[in-house]
């Protein structure tokens, strides 16, 4: 029997996902014209967002702390003077370090280039027998690699050019994330309040759950980072390496990004133990696969996994698609974008099947 009211109804459904693919398309081409309004609206939101993250991140400890009858006032301050301790250690052991070793790469940059081409040139003569085919492939490929390092270095000092702007965000975040905290129950109110009314005893049930799982998410990547970060520092002290602190810092900082954040930061450290041996290379090699075992099959199924149970395909696609859409950055958000969006369908199918 033909029923009117699902026909109307999957009529709206079809009418509203056409008009949906009109709209992102009108967007797409209207892009040029509001790109420098993203882009100003982007640098404004910017400390914002990262303020929301910190003071996300620091919620539970405020909470704890507060358990103890101490005023929320007094519990932040507390936390501040212990990060603002530990970042005074930071700046008076291991910055300097680093500053020097920046300064000696830098220096040092041309010979390491020089290197790199002699013992690339010695490769070809090696495998002069090859076919020229081989060897042009070998060409297209080193020069696309050396496009790709020159134009990320540039990148890299024209947004190092923008550093007072840095400072203003970085000054400004401790304010933000002070207030964030201290009116934690004032904001969540407010953003409630926002909800539809219709949706507001759901979004109670449904907040809770993306909290807890983007939490544990998030923080327990920060504790893979710095233990994959310590762990190559300590390795590569171990083998001689040279600028151990910037090479183990960017594993860490690349590790967040499940699966391709390793190689991305093994890639800069496998080039310049190139410069220095081929035993250099292989020393690193290892190091960095010690490294990702110990991480991918003891720290992250427990401390990551457990909070996100995503199929590693599921994983691998979303990287994909974060990456082509927003780069780096996109692959960063990738994986905490689809948890909420599991949490939201997870929880859509059971307020329906409780109606």
């Amino acid at each position: 029997m033909f029923d009117q009211k699902k026909a109307i109804k999957w009529l709206y459904r079809i009418v509203f996902g056409i008009l949906l693919l009109l709209f992102f398309y009108l967007m797409l081409k209207l892009y040029p014209f509001y790109h420098s309004v993203l882009v100003s609206l982007l640098h404004i939101s910017t400390p914002f967002i990262i303020a929301s993250i910190v003071a996300f991140l620091l919620h539970p400890l405020v909470e704890k702390i507060h358990a103890y009858h101490i005023p929320r006032w007094l519990a932040i301050t507390l936390i501040y003077l212990l990060f603002i301790t530990s970042l005074g250690y930071i700046a008076y052991h291991i910055f300097p370090a680093f500053v020097l070793q920046l300064k000696d790469l830098q220096k040092n940059l041309p010979e390491f280039i020089h290197t790199y081409r002699t013992t690339i040139y010695q490769f070809y003569e090696s495998t002069s027998f090859l076919p020229e085919a081989f060897h042009d492939r070998m060409d297209m490929f080193f020069n696309q690699l050396e496009e790709f390092i020159t134009g990320y270095v540039t990148s890299l000092l024209k947004k190092a050019t923008k550093i007072m702007d840095l400072f203003i965000i970085i000054a400004v975040i401790p304010v933000l994330v002070f207030y964030m905290l201290k009116d934690y129950k004032l904001i969540k109110t407010a953003t409630v309040k926002l909800i539809p009314a219709r949706y507001r005893e759901d979004s109670k049930v449904l907040g809770p759950a993306i909290n807890k799982t983007i939490g544990a998410y998030i923080r327990g990547q920060l504790l893979v980072c710095l233990f994959v970060g310590l762990t190559t520092y300590i390795i590569f002290l171990i083998i001689d390496m040279n600028y151990p602190i910037i090479l183990a810092s960017l594993m860490g900082i690349t590790n967040i990004i499940p699966y391709f954040g390793p190689i991305i930061g093994a890639v800069p450290a496998v080039i310049l133990a190139f410069t220095m041996s081929m035993k250099q290379v292989i020393y690193v090699i290892l190091g960095v696969i010690v490294v990702q075992l110990i991480e991918g099959n003891l720290l992250s199924p427990y401390i990551v996994g457990k909070s996100v149970h995503l199929h590693p395909i599921i994983i691998i696609f979303a990287l994909l698609v974060g990456g082509e859409v927003a780069g780096i950055i996109g692959m960063i958000v990738a994986i905490p974008f689809v948890t909420v969006l599991k949490v939201i369908v997870k929880h859509m199918k059971e307020f329906r099947s409780t109606d």
